[in-house]
């Protein structure tokens, strides 16, 4: 054996290693461990909600680009031009020119009259005669009245001119010659009342002869021989006759507002109506109120009509046509292409870069499947026909096709 190999205690001790503490490695241990199990699940679960978050916004970029990048299928029209000139139809009852009631001036009975219903008369012809006794007998004295007068006057004016002859001589006093001046100033202003008394029962006397104020044609008839009449228009059955002057009708017309500026003085109308059709009367703007009437919104315009032959009766219904000229041409586009929406209405044009663009216009008539356009659009532009409400401005579209505007059936407005 060789000296290396003798067991040396002091060589072994310093050979072993220095102890450790154990407790205390293993809590370290444990520490770490939990950690890990935190952790891992904590970055597991953000690297997923970013991952879907990401995945997500890329679906959402792809499908706005996707549907901003495919082009609408749309058709197209193009607008037709409307007419210059419209026809405004409104109803309205003709109306005779002058109508008028008549009434007696003098009280008393009817012995006669002289027509009745329908018959044409002419200015001051007899309709019927009224017999009044009372203002026979008060013309009677008033006359009688009057003669005196005048023979009082006689009297005093050879009284006065005697008088003047004396005086000249000194035979009288100068106050009889006054006095008798004065009698004869008396008896003239006498004999001016009394003739006017007589004058005023001669005329209450013609009134006993009812007459027709102008020509026309009676209408109405509410007296028969025998009855009791007052003068006057107070009363019942205080109207005689009724008289109407056909020979030009007139026609009172309410005018919506929209249309009063186009309503001119002495413009030509025509008037129908049902009872005789296929048959068209001539009229003119006689006059028109000048004022809107605030609860209608309609300005009251009058039309006088030519009535020669008669045909024309009072109160009939009829159908006046205005002739209207518009100051620009308007557009006729389907009613189905025009966007309603918060901007107001809408057509939506496609242009030549194959875009939406969205434009502002005015409406004027509804024809049902077509309206008219008075401003926004012209006739070369290509309206989309039936466009979806999503359409915005720049949108790529696809035009598949181009309809046809079918013209209104009527440019008639009532």
């Amino acid at each position: 054996m060789s000296h290396e190999d003798v067991f040396n205690p002091q060589q072994q001790l310093q050979t072993l290693p220095a102890p450790t503490s154990l407790p205390e490695t293993g809590n370290a241990r444990k520490h770490s461990r939990l950690l890990w199990f935190v952790t891992i699940p904590v970055a597991l679960c953000l690297l997923g909600l970013f991952t879907l978050l990401s995945k997500s916004r890329t679906q959402y970029t792809l499908a706005a680009s996707t549907q901003a990048a495919a082009a609408e299928p749309v058709t197209v029209v193009h607008p037709q031009p409307g007419n210059l000139s419209e026809e405004l139809v409104l109803p309205a009852t003709l109306q005779a020119f002058s109508q008028a009631p008549i009434y007696a001036r003098t009280s008393g009975y009817v012995i006669r009259w002289n027509a009745d219903i329908g018959q044409h008369v002419t200015n001051g012809q007899l309709l019927a005669q009224i017999e009044s006794p009372d203002v026979d007998q008060q013309l009677i004295r008033a006359r009688a009245a009057l003669n005196q007068a005048q023979a009082n006057l006689t009297l005093a004016g050879v009284t006065t001119k005697r008088y003047q002859d004396l005086i000249k001589s000194n035979s009288v006093a100068q106050q009889e010659v006054d006095q008798n001046n004065q009698n004869l100033a008396s008896q003239q202003a006498a004999v001016v009342s009394a003739a006017a008394d007589v004058k005023q029962l001669e005329v209450q006397q013609s009134y006993e002869c009812v007459t027709a104020p102008f020509s026309g044609v009676i209408t109405e008839r509410r007296t028969d021989i025998g009855d009791l009449i007052n003068a006057g228009n107070s009363g019942t059955g205080a109207e005689l006759f009724r008289l109407s002057k056909i020979d030009v009708m007139r026609i009172f017309v309410s005018v919506p507002e929209a249309y009063s500026e186009q309503i001119k003085t002495g413009m030509h109308v025509s008037v129908q109506l049902t009872e005789l059709p296929g048959q068209t009367f001539d009229g003119q703007v006689a006059r028109n109120d000048h004022a809107i009437d605030p609860a209608t919104r309609t300005l009251l315009v009058e039309v006088d009509v030519p009535n020669p032959g008669g045909k024309l009766l009072p109160g009939a219904y009829g159908l006046v046509h205005f002739k209207l000229s518009s100051p620009t041409r308007p557009l006729i586009v389907p009613s189905g292409s025009i966007l309603f929406q918060s901007a107001g209405p809408q057509v939506a044009i496609v242009t030549a870069q194959n875009k939406v663009e969205l434009r502002k216009v005015v409406i004027g008539r509804d024809f049902g499947n077509t309206m008219e356009i008075t401003n926004g659009i012209n006739a070369q532009d290509s309206v989309v026909a039936s466009p979806p409400d999503y359409l915005v401005n720049g949108m790529p579209v696809s035009v598949q096709g181009q309809a046809v505007v079918q013209p209104p059936a009527s440019n008639k407005r009532s």
